[in-house]
């Protein structure tokens, strides 16, 4: 079991997307997402978020929402649980990201780029509400077999 952050930075209608096009043998490769990454012994969801952010992006986030926890369930990978946060104010210069490539996509683009199945589902929530939510995304190999969402 493993818990990851990932984080959507918004600006002018847009969110900052990471192109995972630059790791060897990356189970995300070629998808778009937004960054993050996993946690460090000790770390808080807020810690990892704050690092993740930082590390792949060189921005430094101001203001941020914890959004929702992702329970991704596989058959050929360990049980993951993704805290999911958006972010609206951050300061510093944007760097190039060795994972892949960093760019700002208008929000009415999004499902038009190479994602997984369940990350359409988890945009949507975005969108719909500002409040906490569950999701459970269950995935057998690449296809997205069953979705379980707690609102609250």
């Amino acid at each position: 079991m493993k818990n990851t952050t990932l984080c959507y930075i918004e600006k002018d209608d847009k969110y900052l997307m990471l192109h995972r096009v630059k790791k060897v043998n990356d189970m995300n490769h070629d998808k778009w997402i937004g960054v993050g990454g996993k946690f460090e012994d000790g770390e808080s969801p807020e810690d990892c978020l704050l690092r993740e952010v930082k590390e792949e992006t060189g921005l430094i986030l101001k203001r941020f929402s914890y959004r929702g926890i992702v329970t991704f369930v596989s058959n050929v990978c360990e049980t993951e649980y993704m805290h999911l946060f958006t972010a609206t104010e951050y300061e510093g210069e944007m760097q190039s990201c060795d994972e892949g490539e960093l760019v700002w996509v208008p929000k009415t683009d999004i499902e038009k780029l190479n994602l997984w199945e369940g990350d359409k589902v988890f945009f949507r929530l975005l969108d719909e509400s500002k409040n906490f939510f569950s999701l459970k995304l269950r995935y057998e190999g690449e296809e997205l077999a069953e979705t379980v969402v707690t609102r609250y």
